[in-house]
């Protein structure tokens, strides 16, 4: 049975730093593209950052840029997401998710995306 399980969320004030980290179990995701999603109340899910196999890109949403980094360890079957300088509009549900086959133009759109976790809630605060 495949499992993505978050960790690392929780609530920070405006300006600080957040690590989330992804633990991949039950196949090797080392060919897999892996992303970060994020949602907030009545919005729809936003892609936030993702990377290739291969650390291929990564690539970011605009909102994000300069301030969050994606990393992977294919040996520990995990992903991190390293956030900085938080924003109280980073508030929101933040998920992992993995990708066998996609392509660039696919990787923003979560819906391509067939494995995921539970979440976990980042809340920052003014």
């Amino acid at each position: 049975q495949v499992h993505l399980v978050e960790s690392g969320g929780g609530p920070v004030q405006a300006g600080g730093s957040l690590r989330l980290s992804c633990a991949a179990s039950g196949r090797t995701f080392r060919r897999d593209t892996m992303a970060w999603f994020r949602q907030a109340p009545g919005k729809e899910r936003e892609f936030v950052a993702g990377i290739f196999r291969s650390n291929g890109g990564p690539y970011y949403g605009d909102s994000v840029k300069g301030r969050f980094t994606i990393s992977r360890d294919n040996d520990k079957n995990s992903v991190i997401l390293d956030m900085n300088s938080l924003k109280p509009e980073d508030t929101g549900t933040y998920y992992c998710a993995a990708a066998p086959t996609i392509i660039l133009s696919s990787m923003f759109d979560y819906r391509r995306y067939d494995y995921w976790g539970q979440g976990t809630q980042v809340t920052v605060s003014s």
